[in-house]
């Protein structure tokens, strides 16, 4: 004679399989499987099918990423590219970033193909890296380089502020994206050189409330830093503001 318990588990599995909610899941499994065995996942980077557990990258591509480690070092290649030019507190970069690379990949998913899941992912390994670092306690707000309004609407995202959402579920600091803003449209930055980018930026951040961050520490978040000239422009734009501190973080960094 079957035990109350197993009637009640029958009872309860059969009321789970019977739900819309759980035929609906079923119905859709097998379309899910056969759509993933016509159109495979692919690596982001070398674009050969995903297996088992991986996503976004093979096993074989995220042996290759260069993590630069740098965020628990003082005066690190990425601190020291801002000497003389923004007086931060602490400063660090998740990957190095190299052309035709992994890193490469990783920075354009994200901020070209608006690749959330792998912004969250990578938010988060960011996040990481400064908690254990400990020199990025006492910042108060999460501030990513604003996009102009009309470059927004056209990627329908800031990926710097992705990566600062991710980043503050690690972190627990909140995210301000209203405060330091874009009043210029500019054009892109790809391919030019210093005194270009800083020609191309000049006067194109302001701050809506200074009050708001007077005597806090803003960590300054970017996808990725090359010269160093959009946040330098950032921070001409915050200078005047009293007590206020500032740190910065990026996804990825060129080698100085």
């Amino acid at each position: 004679m079957p035990s109350t318990t197993s009637s009640a588990s029958s009872a309860t599995a059969t009321a789970a399989c019977s739900s819309p909610d759980a035929m609906h899941h079923f119905r859709l499994r097998p379309f899910s499987e056969l759509l993933q065995l016509i159109y495979p996942a692919l690596c982001c980077h070398c674009e050969q099918p995903l297996v088992g557990d991986e996503q976004h990258l093979c096993t074989a591509c995220l042996a290759q990423i260069p993590w630069t480690h740098n965020a628990p070092i003082a005066d690190n290649d990425v601190e020291t590219r801002f000497i003389g030019r923004v007086p931060c507190q602490s400063a660090a970069s998740l990957l190095f970033f190299h052309q035709s690379a992994v890193s490469q990949s990783i920075v354009h998913q994200i901020k070209y193909f608006g690749n959330i899941r792998l912004a969250r992912q990578f938010g988060r390994l960011m996040g990481s890296e400064l908690l254990a670092s400990k020199r990025f306690d006492t910042v108060d707000y999460l501030v990513p380089v604003p996009l102009h309004p009309r470059r927004k609407r056209q990627r329908g995202y800031n990926q710097s502020e992705l990566l600062c959402k991710a980043m503050s579920e690690v972190l627990g600091k909140p995210v301000i994206t209203n405060n330091l803003v874009r009043r210029r449209y500019t054009t892109t930055q790809t391919h030019k050189n210093r005194q270009d980018r800083m020609d191309n930026m000049k006067e194109v951040f302001a701050v809506r409330r200074p009050a708001q961050f007077a005597d806090k520490h803003i960590l300054l978040v970017d996808d990725i830093i090359t010269t160093g000239a959009t946040i330098e422009n950032c921070y001409r734009a915050l200078m005047h503001i009293p007590g206020l501190r500032i740190s910065i973080a990026s996804l990825a960094a060129t080698t100085a």
